[in-house]
């Protein structure tokens, strides 16, 4: 796909922005400072890479207000309060010509069940199975080989892409998106242990996913042994998550690749856990909690709280834990001295 934006479309598209200097060419694609050739587009995000601009050939650099330095001949800054969020508003733009919504209908190889209900306005892709119950909104999308169980209920706007997996009686809100490989409704991992036999504990909850909440593939989110395991509004969940069951997330998290919640933790607004992050079964964690990665976490943290390590324990202490572990050899090789000196002193 071919793009050709002039500085004035930027400025446009964004509804924002003061332009310094002149493009001698369009933009016709985006690459990073360093990289970036005539035609385009780059940003200055992270001050670290401020020496970077100087040398850059992009037509077109996002820039904040206050970035100390001009274009070159040739170039335009286009000056901005977060020039990387500027930066996402026009990938978004160009997100849409990559991936346009395919108009209303249903694939013929789609399977749909006659008690299923599906809007005018969306599109059911090529073999998608829809079962019994299922109900979805105004101008969803279910890429190739989605499967919605019994009862299942999709909001408006959903994008849902290929191999997607909505089991029975699950719910996603509005504009929720589903990457390839998704699971909602596992059942939970729940076992009794009677005679030295592991009894499968039923799994009757569901899952609740609330609006605006973005699931990245290959995630899986288990049903709750009994009422519901639920993502909160806005909350951002990355590839490779496993959510067990009655895990409770609130609204506007961000939790990254790898992370293992286990049952009935719950996470309040705005938390942030990092990559490979493991939370043990029944925490409360607070509002605004920064959780690091390949932490592990085995008790309730305070709103605010910033941990990391394995136990998991407030950052500057485990900063310090780190240096000094660092030291460690020194200090053994030193003891060792120490205890070699005495041994001599007392042979004497």
């Amino acid at each position: 796909m071919r793009i050709a934006y002039k500085v004035e479309d930027l400025v446009r598209l964004l509804g924002e922005g003061r332009v310094e200097g002149h493009a001698a060419q369009s933009v016709v694609g985006i690459a990073a400072l360093k990289q970036a050739q005539s035609g385009d587009l780059a940003f200055l995000s992270n001050l670290k890479y401020k020496a970077d601009v100087v040398v850059s050939r992009a037509s077109v650099v996002f820039v904040p207000e206050d970035f100390d330095g001009h274009p070159a001949t040739g170039q335009a800054f286009i000056r901005l309060a977060k020039p990387s969020l500027a930066l996402a508003r026009i990938c978004r733009e160009i997100e849409r010509q990559l991936w346009p919504k395919p108009p209303p209908g249903v694939h013929a190889s789609a399977v749909l069940h006659p008690e299923a209900r599906v809007d005018a306005s969306a599109y059911i892709g090529p073999l998608c199975v829809i079962e019994s119950g299922a109900q979805i909104g105004a101008g969803t999308v279910l890429q190739g080989q989605v499967y919605l169980g019994r009862e299942t209920r999709i909001g408006a706007d959903c994008w849902l892409m290929p191999n997607a997996v909505v089991m029975e009686y699950c719910q996603l809100g509005r504009r929720v998106r589903l990457h390839s490989g998704v699971v909602v409704g596992s059942d939970g991992f729940g076992y009794d242990t009677n005679k030295g036999i592991h009894e499968k504990v039923p799994q009757i909850g569901r899952v609740a996913i609330e609006d605006d909440v973005e699931i990245g593939a290959n995630t899986t989110i288990d049903r709750a042994r009994f009422s519901e395991t639920r993502i909160g509004e806005g909350s951002k969940i990355d590839n490779l998550v496993q959510i067990a069951h009655n895990v409770v997330i609130g609204r506007h998290c961000l939790i990254t690749a790898q992370v293992g919640i286990s049952g009935s933790t719950t996470l309040e607004d705005y938390v942030v856990v990092g990559g490979q992050a493991g939370l043990t079964g029944h925490l409360h964690i607070g509002a605004h909690t920064m959780i690091g990665a390949q932490s592990g976490v085995t008790h309730d943290l305070e709103p605010k709280s910033y941990v990391r390590d394995s136990p998991a324990m407030p950052y500057m202490i485990a900063q310090k834990v780190h240096v000094l572990k660092s030291r460690l050899p020194d200090l053994f090789k030193r003891v060792a001295s120490i205890e070699e000196t005495i041994r001599q002193l007392g042979g004497s």
